[in-house]
Parts: C-alpha cells; sequence; structure tokens
C-alpha cells in the first residue's frame, strides 16, 4: 500500500515550498495530499533574496487543495508537511490545524516545516519544548517562544521534526523526510 502524505497549506504558500515536496512525494509514489481551510485553487507566491534585508514575493502559480482541514483524519496519512510563505501566519488560527498537527508529533510519524511554518508549530508548543528545530530566520523568536532552541544551520533533524530555513534547502530537507518516511 503506498505511504501517504498530508501538506497544510493556504493563500500565500511558497511556490517551491509547495511545489517541489508535493512532485517529490509523487515521485516517491506517495498520496499526496493538499489540504487548506476550503478545497480550491491556493495562490501561491514566490519569495526570491535579491540583497534586500528581506525576501521580495511576487505572485506564483496555483495549486489545488483537495480537502479540508475540518475534513482531514490526520491517522490517515504516514507523514506531514508544511511548507512556508505567507500561508502558516493564516492557516495556524483555523480550528482543526493544532490537533491535525499534534497527531503526527504523538504518534511520531515525519513532520517536513519550512521556513514560516513555524508559525504553525507555534500551536503545538506542548511538542516542541527542548527540541530542536530551524526556520527562516525571522521566525527565530516563534521557535524560541514555543520552547525549541532554533537552530543556525540551514537543515537541521530532531528525531520526526526535518526542518529547513526556505526553499533553497527543499533537497536536504526532502532527502532526510524521504528517508524517514520509507523507514530507513
Amino acid at each position: 500500500m503506498a505511504k501517504k502524505v498530508l501538506i497544510l497549506a493556504g493563500d500565500a504558500v511558497e511556490s517551491l515550498e509547495i511545489y517541489y515536496p508535493y512532485f517529490r512525494c509523487l515521485e516517491e509514489g506517495y498520496e499526496t495530499t493538499i489540504a487548506a481551510a476550503s478545497p480550491k485553487q491556493l495562490h501561491t507566491v514566490v519569495h526570491d533574496f535579491i540583497g534586500w534585508e528581506t525576501y521580495t514575493e511576487k505572485e506564483g502559480y496555483q495549486i489545488e487543495a483537495t480537502a479540508s482541514f475540518d475534513e482531514v483524519n490526520p491517522a490517515d496519512y504516514d507523514a506531514l508537511i508544511i511548507p512556508g510563505g505567507r500561508a502558516p501566519e493564516h492557516i495556524r488560527l483555523n480550528e482543526h490545524v493544532p490537533g491535525i498537527v499534534s497527531h503526527f508529533f504523538e504518534t511520531n510519524k515525519p513532520v517536513g516545516a519550512v521556513c514560516h511554518a513555524a508559525q504553525v508549530l507555534t500551536t503545538v508548543k506542548e511538542h516542541l519544548k527542548g527540541r530542536e528545530m530551524t526556520a527562516y530566520v525571522a521566525c527565530k523568536p516563534e521557535v524560541e517562544a514555543a520552547g525549541a532552541n532554533y537552530i543556525e544551520e540551514s537543515n537541521h533533524t530532531d528525531g520526526n521534526l526535518v526542518s529547513g530555513h526556505a526553499w533553497p534547502d527543499m533537497p536536504r530537507l526532502m532527502k532526510e523526510f524521504i528517508r524517514q518516511v520509507n523507514g530507513s
């Protein structure tokens, strides 16, 4: 039976941080579901680092969310991916998201978190306390406020939590994530 991966997203999800893991999971043969507040075409954004003090943002491609958070049964999935962008700042407010995310920590299933995904993880502080993770540097306060230790490296793994700074770090993040999903 194929492994099943859940991706939590919303409008303004970073394009490469959702497309790269989505296609990589499909390539691996995983059944991959993108969930959002409601099933819809999500608007992605392209963040780039071009010499500004922060990243720039442009409109990206659209991608289909085929499930809503309220209909997701996390027990049906083997792993979770939370991409960054600006989506995490608003999807973390959805009443169903903390329960979904908690399931993956409680059952020790792989969790891939990149960039601003740390904002979603602040809703499950009980699962981050004392752990190590990385995120986009602007999310360092959120990581620390959630009780985790912020790691400066661009990729970091602490048990089932595989984290990365931003889209340039997706190859290493996904390599470790897939290794964990496959149980190797």
